[in-house]
């Protein structure tokens, strides 16, 4: 079993207004001796805002606004803004988050060539109910059984009859197009998905999600396989491309006397060919244990979103207790040696 080694918290909450709720799960990126983060800022009401903050090597605070980077400006993300990823590919920086607009989760995106001044691109997944979801998905073949327990939001269907999407969260790009096309992972519970081989992003209009989800099960590259992923799984981290393959660091809930438990778990992916799994950890690489991943906004919660590596280990930070950013570490090459235990023989 691989060793890891939890960093401690790096972001707390603040008394700053747009923060004051919690600092969490945050989108990672290495430039240099710098990592930067833009983190999930959650403010009294649970609105949320991207906070940003530099860190000078993988752990020490260099710098932090003292007001959020990105607000909400749209209808879209009119109740927030959460969860970002960031990725560069070739000369621009991809962040995509999720918009909740007071019903629906969605994925968005927004482009920018200097880690400052982002320009948003609005929703980039399919916006359909779930009765047209139903009947496109199944169209084939039947689907996973679950989709039909995590995806009705009677709550919302109730209050906003006729407004209520599938919700489509975790969208996370690969951190360079695949034959010249882009890939990126998005998640329709309880499974992850995958959108491949796009030209442009302009192409996913309605008609391509049309076609798409008449294909739904072609598309779902990682679905639950062990007892601490067991209730349903998440894209994590963006990908980081190695020789043996895509290391994705992903999230696996497990329903238990005490509520959900969100624990951070790894896989790899083929690097052409990324809907084929190579390996998996049957274990969790580290869940809930230590203080503040126990008690919070939310109790037992590791929720990864970003990683970077120095040398040979990996920094992984993630959401703790949905209330503060922390930050574990793991040797990077152990951990791909680890995985390659657990190949996949299918």
């Amino acid at each position: 079993m691989i060793k890891v080694k939890k960093e401690g918290v790096i972001i707390a909450k603040t008394v700053l207004p747009f923060e004051n709720e919690g600092v969490l799960n945050p989108a990672a990126i290495r430039e240099g001796d710098f990592v930067h983060l833009f983190y999930r800022a959650v403010r009294t009401g649970n609105n949320s805002s991207i906070g940003y903050c530099r860190l000078k090597g993988p752990l020490q605070i260099d710098h932090r606004n003292t007001e959020p980077l990105l607000v909400p400006e749209f209808d879209y993300e009119s109740h927030g803004m959460e969860d970002p990823r960031i990725v560069k590919i070739e000369n621009l920086y991809y962040l995509t988050y999720t918009g909740f607009d007071g019903v629906n989760a969605l994925g968005c995106l927004a482009i920018s060539t200097d880690l400052n001044h982002f320009e948003k691109k609005g929703i980039i997944v399919p916006q359909i109910s779930f009765a047209a979801f139903d009947q496109l998905a199944e169209k084939e073949s039947p689907i996973n059984e679950k989709y039909f327990r995590y995806n009705q939001h009677n709550s919302d269907l109730e209050k906003n009859p006729g407004k209520s999407l599938v919700w489509d969260k975790n969208v996370i790009f690969f951190p360079r197009k695949i034959g010249g096309k882009f890939y990126f992972l998005h998640r329709i519970r309880p499974e992850i998905q995958i959108v491949v081989g796009v030209e442009n992003l302009e192409d996913l209009t309605a008609a391509f999600y049309e076609d798409y989800l008449s294909h739904f099960n072609d598309h779902v590259v990682l679905t639950s396989r062990f007892d601490h992923e067991i209730s349903y799984i998440g894209g994590g981290c963006p990908p980081i491309e190695t020789a043996q393959g895509w290391l994705h660091i992903y999230h696996g809930v497990k329903d238990g006397l005490e509520g959900y438990v969100y624990s951070a778990c790894a896989v790899l992916l083929d690097l052409e060919n990324p809907q084929h799994e190579i390996a998996r950890l049957p274990y969790p690489l580290f869940q809930p244990e230590m203080t503040w991943e126990l008690k919070g906004e939310v109790n037992n919660v590791c929720f990864p979103t970003g990683a970077v590596v120095f040398d040979d280990t990996l920094y992984i930070y993630y959401g703790a207790a949905d209330e503060r950013t922390a930050c574990a570490s793991v040797s990077f090459s152990g951990l791909i040696t680890e995985l390659l235990l657990y190949k996949n023989n299918k």
